[in-house]
């Protein structure tokens, strides 16, 4: 654990960054999620201590995730006890757990590149979106959603519209402010000297809306803020006051089948959730290190396993904490601890202090990572790619948009597979340059793929049906490792076929099958 020590400059200030923006998203999904409020800052503290102890991950940060929000609140409504939901979280973990020590963390390399790069962009772009309502003092729907159909029948759109017939001008003055420093702090300050960069803009900007609020309070400004517009941790006068907001899981349900059926699916969407931020996260880590998936499985595992027991929601890494780790600079897995070990502090000590935070100031810094995501430069990089890395990307981006994180993953995936389909189609076979006997007859050579699947068929009848009559074809199949049995029954069939149009057919390495 030392060694996490010799960063420490760079993850301290990274760690007090993503604090800060942990505080409203712990409470905005556990709102979500209809559990109590301090479910959300358990789950924040043991994801950032204890998973990110146990975690293999350099960068990434765990806790409650918007994704498993609806989950939550369904499994709460069908179990009729939050107590007995805790009970899921507990299995769930120990799922993940089996999940871990059974190496399922393979299924995090089958997710394309461009799938990954546009989960990013799309996150970064719904981050965006979804704060320009608190930016201008709208605060009606909760930190940390993250789909396009919110509660109340709205959408993201329809959320933003709304928003600019309730601007709160305290609000917007306190965003635009930050806003501004944030950008000046990132393009000019940080280059001009090392104090620069061991204070982060962040953590100015968050000082200096606590004090914009102090003043509005004290009519020294003549702007006001509204209980929903600020941070609202739930306050422990004291440390009895705060071990009474932990609840144990019911064991008495042990037998209930829906129990189970609850952790099973909390530990796939978790695990889904944190193989994706994994692989997003490792892409963004300057030093391009690899996290081990089998190790993180365990420690998320351990983690929700821990939550549960204690009163925490479900966790799993998590993309936007992860991001702003990375962009205020994180370094080693230092960062996510102590910003763990922040949110325990500070929930027994200045929960009075953090609820002073505008949700305002919050936004700008949010902003800002969803920007450093989703910067126009990538789109341009990804069209030079071509199409089949340009679509999935496009088709990820637009479908997390307009749905949520998993069901975006999977419609960018399928894109990925359908382009992965057309490569192998396109490239079944090739035809070498077609050569004349001196009889005059055409000699055509048709030379399989290494790998030929059923897929293929098609390109190959085709291939074969354009051989013209009174010609010579040779089939070489010298360099195939694999030929579906479909495509060795076409080229079969054409060999019986051929003799009807006085084709000659020679084979090269085809084993036949009868």
């Amino acid at each position: 654990m030392i060694k996490y020590f010799k960063e420490i400059k760079n993850d301290l200030p990274a760690s007090i960054v993503v604090f800060f923006v942990a505080v409203p998203l712990c409470l905005g999904i556990a709102l979500a999620s209809g559990a109590p409020l301090f479910s959300g800052i358990i789950a924040g503290f043991i994801g950032g201590i204890v998973v990110g102890i146990a975690s293999g991950s350099p960068l990434g940060v765990s806790g409650p995730a918007a994704g498993l929000a609806v989950i939550v609140l369904t499994a709460i409504n069908s179990l009729n006890s939050w107590e007995t939901f805790l009970l899921a979280v507990v299995i769930g973990g120990i799922l993940q757990l089996i999940m871990g020590f059974a190496k399922a963390g393979f299924i995090a390399y089958f997710f394309p590149s461009s799938v990954i790069k546009g989960m990013l962009t799309g996150i970064g772009l719904l981050i965006i979106l979804k704060q320009i309502p608190h930016a201008l003092g709208y605060d009606k729907i909760a930190e940390g959603d993250d789909q396009f159909i919110e509660a109340g029948g709205e959408n993201t759109l329809s959320t933003i519209s709304n928003a600019f017939d309730w601007v709160t001008p305290g609000a917007v003055l306190i965003a635009v402010i930050s806003l501004i420093i944030l950008i000046i702090w990132d393009v000019y300050l940080t280059k001009k000297g090392k104090i620069f960069q061991l204070i982060q803009g962040p953590i100015v900007v968050v000082v200096l809306g606590i004090l914009f609020n102090y003043f509005y309070q004290k009519n020294i400004l003549p702007y006001s803020l509204l209980p929903n517009q600020v941070v609202q941790l739930p306050v422990a006068h004291n440390l009895s006051d705060f071990f009474s907001q932990f609840t144990f899981p019911d064991f008495s349900q042990l037998s209930n089948l829906e129990v189970y059926k609850t952790g099973f699916v909390i530990a796939i969407v978790a695990s889904l959730e944190t193989l994706l931020c994994v692989e997003a996260t490792d892409k963004l880590d300057p030093d391009k290190r690899i996290t081990p998936t089998n190790r993180e499985l365990k420690a998320q595992g351990l983690g929700n396993v821990v939550s549960g027991l204690i009163g925490g929601l479900p966790i799993t890494q998590v993309i936007v904490r992860s991001s702003a780790n990375i962009n205020f600079g994180g370094k080693t897995k230092m960062s996510a601890i102590l910003h763990g070990v922040f949110l325990l502090i500070s929930a027994i000590t200045i929960a009075g202090l953090l609820n002073m935070i505008p949700l305002a100031s919050l936004a700008a810094i949010l902003i800002m990572v969803g920007y450093k995501l989703a910067k126009p430069s990538l789109f341009k990089q990804m069209y030079k790619l071509g199409w089949e890395q340009f679509m999935p990307f496009v088709a990820t981006v637009v479908a997390i948009l307009m749905t949520d994180l998993l069901k975006g993953i999977t419609i960018g995936l399928l894109f990925g597979i359908f382009y992965t389909l057309r490569h192998s189609f396109r490239n079944a076979y090739h035809m070498k340059e077609v050569k004349t006997t001196e009889d005059g007859v055409e000699v055509h050579h048709f030379v399989l793929a290494e790998e030929v699947s059923f897929f293929n068929k098609a390109s190959v009848i085709k291939a074969l049906s354009s051989i013209p009559n009174n010609s010579k074809v040779i089939i070489d199949c010298s360099n195939s490792k694999s030929i579906a049995y479909d495509v060795v029954e076409i080229i079969q069939d054409f060999k019986t076929q051929a003799k009807t149009k006085n084709i000659a057919v020679e084979t090269k390495n085809f084993i036949e099958i009868n």
